[in-house]
């Protein structure tokens, strides 16, 4: 399955205005048990159109949800995107092949799928579980993505993901200009999460600022990738309010003073 979700300002009902207030309920759970959602995050209306390609492969080469976390800017925005080329339909016999585990109906040539979970055994179901988290660890290994800018001789890092990380990055193009040597880390998947890139990035850093349209939900898996070598402050607006450059800019100067 391929989910989209583009968010909102919340709680509740909400507006139609932008949000990032859905990262925990993508990469934290919403769901039963010790599953993971793989999570894209696009930052332009050319990555919505190109990642519902990449999250079908993704999910039917892992055999695993995917899910296209975007936000309101992004959902509601006007660019100009080239469309990929249309994917040539299967035919039965070919998905029979290439997904021996689909739901597509009795066939002579094998026996019925069955799709479950249902074990009452705790010993079986352990198994299963274990199964599970080894794919995990290979989506893991295999399929984090990120962009970074200006990071080679960063003293300063933001990490920001989706149309945010478009405005953080004018603000670091901003800071620059004014002597400040900072880069921008963009996830690209919220899960799997860049972790050792951060990490790496970190002992390099004097420090981080997390920037989202959110209380402050991205900053915990930061957090935790920097194993508290630098310290991680957040900057946000809740609500559905989008924070401009100079905000950012003046975040920056508040939690790392010059001297």
């Amino acid at each position: 399955a391929l989910i989209v979700n583009v968010m909102r300002g919340g709680p509740g009902l909400g507006t139609i205005q932008p949000s990032q207030a859905d990262y925990f309920q993508a990469t934290k759970g919403g769901g039963h048990g010790d599953y993971k959602l793989i999570t894209l995050a696009p930052w332009s209306v050319q990555e919505m159109a190109d990642f519902v390609g990449l999250g079908f492969d993704l999910a039917f080469k892992y055999r695993t949800p995917a899910i296209i976390l975007a936000d309101g800017i992004v959902g509601q925005m006007m660019e100009k995107v080239q469309l990929p080329p249309q994917r040539k339909r299967r035919t039965d016999e070919e998905l029979s092949k290439e997904c021996p585990w689909a739901i597509t109906g009795k066939q002579s040539s094998r026996k019925r799928n069955i799709m479950t979970t249902l074990e009452l055994d705790p010993a079986v179901m352990e198994t299963i579980n274990i199964r599970l988290q080894k794919k995990y660890e290979l989506i893991d290994e295999n399929e984090v993505m990120f962009e970074e800018y200006h990071t080679s001789d960063a003293d300063y890092l933001i990490v920001a993901f989706g149309s945010i990380a478009r405005i953080a990055l004018k603000a670091i193009e901003d800071l620059r200009e004014q002597g400040i040597k900072i880069g921008l880390l963009r996830p690209i998947t919220l899960w799997p999460f860049p972790k050792n890139r951060i990490l790496e990035l970190s002992n390099q850093v004097k420090g981080i600022l997390c920037v989202e349209i959110n209380a402050g939900q991205m900053i915990e898996d930061v957090r935790l990738s920097c194993h508290d070598r630098v310290p991680v402050y957040h900057f946000g607006r809740l609500g559905g309010i989008v924070p401009n450059p100079q905000e950012i800019i003046d975040s920056f100067y508040n939690n790392f003073p010059q001297h």
